[in-house]
């Protein structure tokens, strides 16, 4: 009997977690002997729900995403609460902080990003440049910085605590950054009765995901729910006050123009950056992240892979080899990794089965980035930062155009952008109905209607009469694990009458958990139509 592939994730998070869960069949043949390392002692958990936890809107069994002891009843090894410090292409093996060296066939890096901590004063800035890990020591591999009391990030359970304690004690807390991610936590507090600021420095809240007026209606949303918009406001400084013991603890932040916001609690919300310290040192290519190319192997070493937030794919081809600087970054959503821990399971088990494995690797478009809050619907795709009147020019076909329309006073606005009448970008706050279609448009690529205004209807008093139907067999319901509706009422069919039991059964609402309200009303229909 031949030797199982010996396969070696680094990285327990949840892509990681996914593609172990996905190996476990091959595991228990004995094709492949699995070992898993995390450098968190928890069972994997879902970080795009680590602000509902903080805000103490879930628990956290509920983000749970794999419970390591099936993985070991399956016959792999799971190493918790264990950095690996170095890694020896060479020799083929991985050396642990505990001082034990595992080897391997095949490794894949699923190590995720870490938050980004911004140049402030006041901040010690970490780097991760190849001269400033081998100074730093491998002590710093896989570690992150320390903060001042008094400011955080939201990226782990450790995080998720401190936060909720501010929360629950109505403190003031300053979040800096107004990406999707920090104005989730930024509702969700705010709901929960603390007193919550958001701090930027561009015009508008969610720059990179919505156009000006877009952003304009959603910071009006943020405002109308009692949270101070501090727009234009570049962050230069924090202050801190000593209390009699001589311990600092964080005051406020000190802004270019001279303002300074106090505050109890400052969360960094500032973006993420792929952990790559690992594959820099041991001399793999890095750039945005870990370089691999359409398979997910590195450019550097045919027996490693990457997946996730720490994967920058980029087509290996002459030309760009060349280049300093590599286009493109991984997505830093949650579905992607998943698609590609998928493929990446499967292409592994055909090479330890000695089988063929030809179906290409997942293209991934522009990912639907949502915003979720209660009574708060944000849901953007692609560039739409393109004005309506902008003339035409070069190729007509190529050509984008625009149809927009406003009501700022009620809080909703969308936006739509075609090429040859499909769908190329759009961005709609708080229309959920218009939402819902437009992402089903763009996800098959589906022609709008000549009359755009026809979309408009899906939120108003016609709505129930519209020919759109969100609901039908063939509609995605949760776009991270391409989750149907017929799937989900086979689901709710066979006995699961819950969120919780769907997202079981099924894996529907265990991503970024923007469909739990499509599948609280597909409870709801069933329950109807059964009746």
């Amino acid at each position: 009997m031949p030797c199982p592939l010996r396969i070696v994730v680094i990285g327990f998070g949840p892509v990681g977690a996914r593609l172990c869960e996905d190996l476990l069949p091959a595991v228990r043949d004995g094709a492949v002997a699995l070992t898993v390392i995390g450098a968190e002692s928890h069972a994997p958990y879902n970080r795009v729900l680590i602000a509902e936890l903080a805000a103490a809107r879930a628990d956290r069994d509920g983000i749970v995403l794999h419970d390591p002891a099936e993985s070991v009843t399956a016959g792999a090894r799971v190493v918790l609460g264990v950095r690996v410090t170095r890694i020896d292409r060479a020799g083929r093996h991985v050396e642990l902080d505990t001082g034990e060296k595992l080897a391997y066939d095949r490794l894949v890096l699923a190590t995720g990003a870490r938050a980004n901590v911004p140049t402030l004063a006041g901040l010690e800035r970490p780097r991760y440049d190849e001269a400033a890990l081998i100074r730093a020591g491998s002590g710093v591999v896989g570690a992150d910085p320390e903060l001042p009391a008094g400011v955080t990030v939201l990226r782990d359970l450790a995080d998720a605590d401190r936060v909720r304690a501010a929360v629950e004690a109505r403190e003031r807390i300053i979040v800096l950054g107004a990406g999707v991610l920090g104005l989730e936590f930024a509702l969700l507090a705010a709901d929960a009765g603390a007193d919550v600021s958001v701090l930027h420095h561009g015009p508008t809240p969610m720059p990179r995901n919505l156009d000006r007026g877009a952003g304009t209606v959603l910071a009006r949303v943020l405002r109308a729910r009692a949270i101070t918009v501090y727009a234009h406001s570049r962050a230069e400084a924090i202050a801190f006050h000593t209390d009699e013991q001589g311990s600092r603890t964080f005051d406020a932040v000190v802004t270019a123009d001279g303002n300074y916001v106090r505050g109890d609690l400052l969360v960094l919300s500032c973006g993420v950056g792929a952990r790559t310290e690992l594959a820099t040192l041991s001399g793999l290519r890095a750039g945005a992240g870990i370089v691999v190319d359409e398979n997910l192997r590195s450019w550097t070493d045919e027996d490693v892979y990457a997946i996730g937030d720490c994967a920058h794919v980029v087509p290996r081809t002459s030309e760009n080899e060349e280049l300093p600087r590599l286009p493109g970054a991984p997505s830093g959503l949650i579905g992607p990794g998943w698609r590609q821990a998928d493929w990446l399971a499967a292409r592994l088990a055909a090479q330890a089965t000695g089988s063929a494995h030809l179906e290409p690797a997942p293209g991934e478009r522009d990912a639907v980035v949502m915003l979720k809050g209660e009574d708060v619907d944000v849901v953007a795709v692609g560039d739409v930062d393109i004005d309506i009147w902008d003339a035409p020019s070069g190729d007509p076909a190529s050509h984008r155009h625009v149809a927009q329309w406003a009501d700022p006073q009620h809080g909703r606005y969308v936006k739509m952008v075609t090429r040859g009448g499909v769908l190329d970008a759009f961005a709609c706050v708080g229309m959920p109905r218009t939402a819902a279609e437009l992402t089903q448009l763009y996800d098959r690529r589906g022609e709008l209607p000549s009359d755009r205004s026809l979309l408009l209807r899906l939120d108003g008093a016609q709505d129930a009469a519209s020919g759109a139907d969100a609901f039908a067999p063939a509609a995605t319901v949760c776009s991270c694990n391409g989750v149907s509706v017929q799937r989900i009422t086979e689901s709710i069919a066979a006995g699961n009458d819950t969120v919780s039991c769907l997202g079981r059964d099924t894996r529907a609402g265990t991503g970024c958990g923007g469909c739990k309200p499509r599948l609280t009303e597909l409870l709801e229909r069933f329950a109807v139509a059964t009746a």
